[in-house]
């Protein structure tokens, strides 16, 4: 969000947020804060973000309760408890903003909460009247920043002030043109250099094309048309209230080059611009999720590999115990052998008979080991091909339930989501229907695998499942109506695109009757092994059709 979206964004607010009464603050994550103002018109939610990729501040629609606990609310809920907001400020072209509190309008002010929109650098501050600290997004300390360190109790200030010099509509195009030609550089960058309130967005929008081209190489008609842009954004930035929102082909926005229609709200741009942060916000934290439980479960099979690794040596040791003995033999079979002798030999029949016992032992560690393995290289597919924030949610809480998992080492947090996966309803798997009608059910976790093949099959019932790969099982409820050659390749598609061969044209397929479905013993839920099976050939791609995608 750079200045001149701010600016039009402010003048929104301004309308219809000058007085309104603080009610509320809540902290959706660790960094978006949320406020709840009252005016005449009911009551308007804030957000304020200083994710280094998306600082903002915008109107949104009222949001699900959530964060009211976290430390910076409660300190807003205190600090604000009473107050009204009374001014927006905002100078020059800083993307700094100030929300003045104060007891009614035109009373001295009372607290301020500032919002400094500066990329990486974005934080938020809770102020007093002498301008200190009460709360902040995130201290800032000496060994982060030797130029402006600050924390609670301190005096806050601004940053140092932007270089270059304030754009000026009554500037002539020879002084504009003069001015970003003193020194040879790519147009964009002369632009950020020269003037304030210039981001690399409005350079690129004012650019277009030439955005790379070197100012001594531009002609003089491209000059006039650099200019006639220059000119047509400063005139917008004077009218903020006008702006509309346009999207344009690089997946960013402008909204100084739209004007919005006369029938729009008073928040039209406010609510056009979280309209347009949202969902992208959203895919940020579902692809940090995805990506925190993918490091999980590799770290997880990285160490049940080392554990496969060694039972697997020891189980290669076994033979050894025959050597052993034959040496303990011979040792004893000396003329007469000392105390230290018949010792070594004594110790050598111990070991010997521990090879031997040990391999009834290790066979058991060795398939628990090889289950686990493939549970987790199931959930990486799974994980790999979740599409929303609950199937990673289902994913972390089976991850919390995985046997052999010690409890002593999760979080109080995770162990109350472990407890309450216990307390869930039943699975809700993917259902589509073949073209004759018939349900497919398809298992996008372990849980619902297990559903959907043990719990809810019935006689009849076919089993799906893509030949020594992770993926889903499908079950095609034969059971309900006789199935087709049609029934049984959309399942083996299913089934074949659920897996991790999706990148295949052809995937094999083993159809099974669920009856011949075999729960194992003690393994994680959705392990399950069978008998026989025919063998079928899905196709990826045709899954799609039956999925309703292009």
């Amino acid at each position: 969000m750079d200045a001149t979206t701010l600016r039009a964004v402010l003048a929104e607010l301004r309308q219809v947020l000058l007085p309104s009464r603080f009610e509320k603050a809540q902290q959706s994550d660790p960094h978006t804060l949320q406020l709840a103002l009252r005016h005449l018109d009911g009551v308007q939610w804030l957000e304020a973000g200083w994710l280094a990729e998306a600082p903002r501040l915008l109107a949104i629609e009222a949001p699900p309760r959530q964060g009211d606990g976290s430390t910076l609310a409660r300190q807003l809920q205190h600090g604000l408890k009473g107050l009204a907001l009374v001014a927006i400020e905002q100078q020059g072209w800083e993307r700094i903003v100030e929300l003045v509190f104060a007891r009614r309008p035109g009373d001295p002010p009372e607290r301020r909460l500032v919002l400094e929109l500066m990329g990486r650098h974005s934080n938020l501050f809770l102020l007093d009247s002498d301008f200190r600290v009460i709360a902040t997004a995130h201290q800032v300390r000496p060994n982060q920043s030797r130029q402006r360190p600050i924390g609670c109790g301190d005096r806050w200030g601004p940053p140092p002030p932007l270089s270059g010099d304030q754009p000026r509509l009554e500037e002539s195009p020879e002084r504009w043109r003069q001015r970003l030609t003193l020194v040879p550089l790519p147009l964009g960058r002369a632009l950020l250099t020269t003037y304030q309130g210039i981001s690399p967005a409005l350079a690129r929008q004012i650019s277009g094309d030439l955005i790379d081209t070197a100012v001594a190489n531009l002609a003089a008609s491209q000059w006039g048309l650099l200019h006639s842009r220059w000119q047509r954004w400063l005139q917008a930035v004077q009218q903020p209230q006008r702006h509309g929102l346009r999207l344009s082909d690089d997946g960013g926005y402008c909204c100084w080059d739209s004007s919005r229609p006369e029938s729009a709200s008073p928040l039209a741009l406010n609510l056009a611009l979280a309209n347009y942060y949202g969902p992208r916000l959203e895919q940020g934290r579902f692809e940090q999720r995805r990506h925190g439980l993918t490091q999980s479960l590799q770290s997880l099979a990285e160490r049940e590999r080392s554990n496969l690794e060694q039972q697997q040596q020891l189980l290669a040791a076994v033979p050894e115990g025959e050597s052993l003995q034959q040496r303990a033999d011979a040792l004893l079979c000396q003329p007469s052998p000392s105390r230290e002798t018949i010792d070594a030999a004594q110790a050598l029949y111990r070991l010997a008979r521990k090879r031997r016992r040990s391999a009834a032992s290790i066979s058991p560690r060795l398939e628990l080991h090889q289950q686990r393995l493939a549970w987790i290289e199931a959930s990486l597919t799974f994980l790999e091909q979740a599409e929303t924030s609950a199937q990673l949610a289902d994913l972390a809480d089976e991850l919390d339930q995985l046997p052999g998992r010690k409890p002593a080492l999760a979080s109080r947090s995770r162990r109350r989501q472990a407890a309450a996966v216990q307390t869930k309803g039943q699975p809700v798997p993917l259902e589509v229907r073949t073209a004759s009608g018939l349900r497919l059910q398809v298992g996008r976790n372990h849980r619902q695998n297990e559903w959907i093949s043990l719990r809810q099959a019935r006689r009849g019932d076919l089993w799906f499942h893509a030949q020594e790969i992770p993926g889903s099982h499908v079950v095609l409820k034969a059971s309900e109506a006789p199935a087709g050659e049609a029934d049984l390749r959309a399942a083996a598609d299913l089934a074949a695109h659920f897996s991790r061969g999706r990148g295949n044209a052809r995937v094999p397929v083993v159809m099974v009757p669920t009856e011949d479905l075999q729960r194992l013993p003690g393994a994680a839920a959705g392990t399950v092994r069978h008998r026989g099976g025919e063998l079928l050939w899905g196709e990826p791609p045709r899954a799609l059709t039956l999925l309703g995608e292009p």
